[in-house]
């Protein structure tokens, strides 16, 4: 596979693993959410995806486009991986329901969206 699908693939992973965090949290309370450990290991689950698609973005692309922090997504997929413990609840929610639907914006912008026929 060429850089460019490979980059084009990472990209989709990465948005849907976006969408998947904005789907789990839509309608949730930060109460719920917070009482809720399946809910707070499926967006870290999708956020670790995310993150491990993002790292694996070319650095050609990457470049040229950074307006993406690819660094902070990266380095969050990192805690979440190999952190010695839990993402703080508050921050994971703030990242959930503000920093995941900025990027999913940028990557709509970037990534065609094919709708189910």
């Amino acid at each position: 596979m060429e850089r460019e699908e490979r980059d084009s693939a990472y990209l989709w992973d990465m948005r849907e693993a976006a969408r998947d965090v904005m789907e789990f949290v839509r309608g949730v309370t930060y109460s719920s959410f917070s009482e809720d450990k399946a809910l707070r290991y499926a967006v870290e689950r999708r956020l670790e995806v995310l993150g491990e698609a993002a790292g694996r973005v070319s650095e050609s692309w990457k470049g040229a486009h950074p307006g993406i922090p690819w660094h902070q997504i990266a380095g969050l997929r990192d805690i979440l991986t190999y952190g010695s413990g839990e993402l703080p609840v508050d921050r994971l929610w703030i990242v959930a329901n503000e920093s995941v639907p900025m990027l999913v914006e940028w990557l709509n912008g970037l990534v065609p969206v094919i709708e189910p026929e």
